[in-house]
């Protein structure tokens, strides 16, 4: 069954916000969308976040996600400084559960590419493991062609994972210039992988009251058709 799996170039590119938006998209669209953080780590509202755009709302969190550490570092150390190890093979068992119940997942990973999961495994690997094609969100400043190149590189020619493309969200409100204006097309350019979106500041946004005008403003940015 289709899904897809969301990562960032960095930690705050917006990475649940545009998660969030697809799963609101798709359900507007009649579509029975399930979302799923597998790993959380920090104040922990993302997954709430999916939830609550998805119209889950009635479905205990644990449903969503499976680990969460409150202390802000990569899951790896944050489920060694909890002593609760991470098991993978209970991730890749309840997302099949997710795809059976399904027609669409929207998965969120946490952190970058190759934020460490396990000891042994990278995020990179469980997005291996889910057998998912992968949407790239990175910010739109100075920099953002290298990090997210370098992202889709090592997603393809590394770890032989399906890129659909990528992303530009403004998490915060900045000043235009030449970068931030052509950085989409020449990451299009180098990468040959589509943009499937620029989504402009919208405002602060809460993960604990979902505003679904802003759901609304962020997936009219997107290209959901090409993303689904």
């Amino acid at each position: 069954m289709p899904g897809i799996f969301i990562t960032g170039t960095d930690t705050g590119v917006g990475k649940t916000l545009i998660g969030a938006a697809v799963a609101f998209a798709l359900r507007q669209r009649g579509r029975k969308v399930g979302v799923f953080k597998p790993v959380e780590t920090g104040a922990g509202m993302d997954a709430n976040f999916l939830k609550i755009a998805a119209g889950l709302t009635q479905l205990p969190l644990e449903t969503v996600r499976l680990y969460h550490f409150p202390i802000p570092v990569s899951p790896c150390l944050a489920a060694r400084l909890a002593n609760q190890p991470i098991d993978v093979r209970r991730i890749v068992e309840h997302f099949n559960n997710l795809q059976n119940e399904y027609d669409f997942v929207v998965v969120e990973g946490a952190g970058g590419l190759l934020a460490p999961l396990t000891d042994d495994l990278l995020m990179a690997d469980l997005i291996r493991l889910l057998n998912l094609p992968l949407v790239v969100v990175a910010r739109p400043t100075l920099g953002t062609i290298n990090h997210t190149l370098l992202t889709i590189t090592c997603a393809e020619k590394i770890y032989s994972l399906s890129v659909t493309g990528f992303i530009i969200n403004y998490p915060a409100k900045i000043q235009e210039g030449p970068a931030e204006k052509t950085n989409a097309q020449e990451i299009e350019r180098i990468s040959q992988k589509p943009c499937l979106g620029v989504v402009p500041y919208l405002g602060y946004i809460s993960s604990r009251i979902v505003s679904e005008q802003q759901l609304t403003q962020a997936a009219e940015h997107l290209k959901v058709d090409a993303l689904t």
